[in-house]
């Protein structure tokens, strides 16, 4: 089989490098003509582990290869992959599907004979519907059918998500093309992977209401810390306690300074717009995105009253830029909400990251980028902990005291235990401990 991905981006590259390494022929597109060029020196756009090494196999056998001519890659494709990004649109918070539309008309222009176009983006409920009616409108005569196919990939562990996951899920109502994604997951099916048929619009509504469950997860159990931290509980103990409850889990029950990330943030409140507009407001995630907003604003507030109250003059260390580790991604990132607030009360920022510098610098131009943690820690009041990569959980604390002009560390992550760091004699302030 043939397919055509319509988007590099990171659904379409990653699920396009997987699907051929499932032995089918895929050709990913992207009006990107700089970004095809050096996909074809594989040279990424975006930072996943495994990635590149996966590329590099599949181009060499054949399998995948990268171009701008949508035409042709449609034209030879029994589905085509709609993998393009759907940001939260600027002033309404509705999802923004002008990528989506503008790839249907597309695919509608270029299609030769059946063909099944399967909507990988994540978007809202009737999304299909209209998706359907551009390539009706503008081809009356085609043969096709459109079909919800949502990803569930973890950023930092998106190729084993593929790979391995916990189900897919497919929407539509026709045969036909159920035995055409069928045959494209024959794979999974083999190791039996639960495959979810259902109606499209289900499965649209599947992925936002599962990002946002997680979401509220996530929100939940810092709500808990906060009360933690006042009630002189662990919030580690309650989450283990209440994760061995079945019914709950102990995923996503880890206390933070808030989600971000590609979908988290802009999910939640496309389904709050969702909801509103079909007259089922969604209380509880209306909640959850406002009090995840709130909490990524105060973290600075920890970190400034571990100062004793002002950071006017004086420098913070900052350890992680990016969402979440294993990944370059600054979307929604607190740190864009917890760095410019410490700049603005008078600090000087000195940071490292190990893979989102690069993105970093083009939205928090004024602070100083360091070459590893110790640089960024050299002269400064206090160390703030922001993501929890591996290389700063077994940091030289005999170092790092060293260069520190104060002994105090602000762990947003809970990255280490308090008392091992009092006993190493730091001031250590943590989410939801004593």
């Amino acid at each position: 089989m043939r397919i055509a991905m319509i988007g590099t981006g990171y659904v379409g590259l990653v699920s396009g490098t997987c699907f051929s390494e499932f032995g089918i022929t895929v050709t990913c597109v992207d009006t990107d003509a700089g970004k095809i060029e050096r996909l074809h020196r594989n040279i990424m756009p975006i930072y996943e582990p495994g990635l590149d090494a996966l590329v590099a196999d599949n181009v060499k056998a054949g399998r995948l290869s990268f171009t701008t001519d949508l035409t042709r890659a449609v034209r030879e494709a029994d589905a085509v992959f709609i993998a393009v990004g759907t940001p939260s649109r600027r002033g309404d918070g509705h999802a923004d599907l002008s990528y989506v539309y503008a790839a249907a008309e597309q695919i509608a222009d270029a299609m030769d004979g059946y063909t099944v176009v399967v909507n990988k983006s994540t978007v809202p409920v009737g999304t299909g519907d209209e998706v359907e009616r551009i390539i009706r409108n503008r081809r009356p005569d085609a043969e096709f059918d459109v079909v919800s196919n949502p990803e569930f990939l973890r950023e930092g562990s998106a190729i084993n998500d593929f790979m391995r996951p916990d189900r897919v899920v497919i929407g539509t109502e026709s045969e036909r093309a159920r035995a055409v994604m069928k045959q494209l997951y024959r794979v999974l099916y083999l190791i039996e992977t639960p495959i979810v048929f259902t109606a499209r619009r289900t499965s649209e509504l599947i992925k936002y209401a599962g990002n946002t469950f997680l979401a509220t997860k996530i929100t939940f159990i810092n709500e808990i810390a906060d009360l933690c931290e006042k009630v002189g509980a662990d919030v580690h103990d309650v989450a283990k306690g209440i994760g061995l409850d079945g019914r709950i889990g102990k995923k996503f029950l880890h206390p933070g300074p808030g989600y971000g990330g590609s979908c988290f943030p802009k999910d939640t409140l496309a389904l709050v717009r969702t909801a509103r507009d079909a007259g089922a407001p969604l209380r509880i995630v209306e909640t959850v995105v406002a009090v995840n907003d709130e909490r990524k604003k105060r973290m600075a507030d920890k970190i400034v009253a571990a100062c004793g109250g002002s950071v006017a003059g004086k420098t913070v260390a900052v350890l992680g830029l990016t969402f979440k580790p294993n990944t370059d991604d600054m979307r929604d990132s607190p740190s864009l909400d917890i760095v410019p607030a410490l700049v603005e009360a008078g600090a000087s920022v000195r940071a490292f990251d190990p893979e989102g510098m690069e993105e970093a610098r083009k939205q928090l131009p004024a602070i100083t980028y360091c070459d590893d943690p110790y640089a960024a820690m050299q002269g400064a009041d206090v160390l703030a902990i922001l993501t929890e990569w591996n290389e700063f959980r077994a940091l030289d604390l005999g170092r790092t005291r060293s260069l520190l002009k104060a002994p105090v560390v602000v762990d947003l992550r809970n990255v280490y235990e308090p008392e091992m760091m009092r006993e190493a004699g730091f001031t250590y302030v943590s989410i939801g401990r004593k």
